[in-house]
């Protein structure tokens, strides 16, 4: 397995859920993505993408005033 990072900070609505879809385009069954985001619509966007798309949302927070921690498991 391996785990990759994708550093979405600064970037703005449809942007970090289009680059989390190409790399986990590239990832493998069971593999974990790591996204970082500072687009506060990302909060509502991560869960309904991975609702949508079949992956695991395994957890998100904030680990700095205004930027967020996605953990996403690729299912699919």
């Amino acid at each position: 397995m391996a785990d990759e990072l994708l550093d979405a900070k600064g970037l703005s609505c449809p942007l970090p859920i289009l680059r989390a879809k190409k790399t986990l385009k590239i990832m493998g069954n069971g593999d974990l993505l790591t996204v970082l985001a500072t687009d506060p619509g990302s909060l509502r966007d991560f869960p309904s993408f991975c609702s949508q798309t079949g992956n695991r949302l395994e957890g998100s927070t904030e680990i700095e005033e205004g930027v967020y921690r996605f953990l996403i498991r690729k299912v699919i």
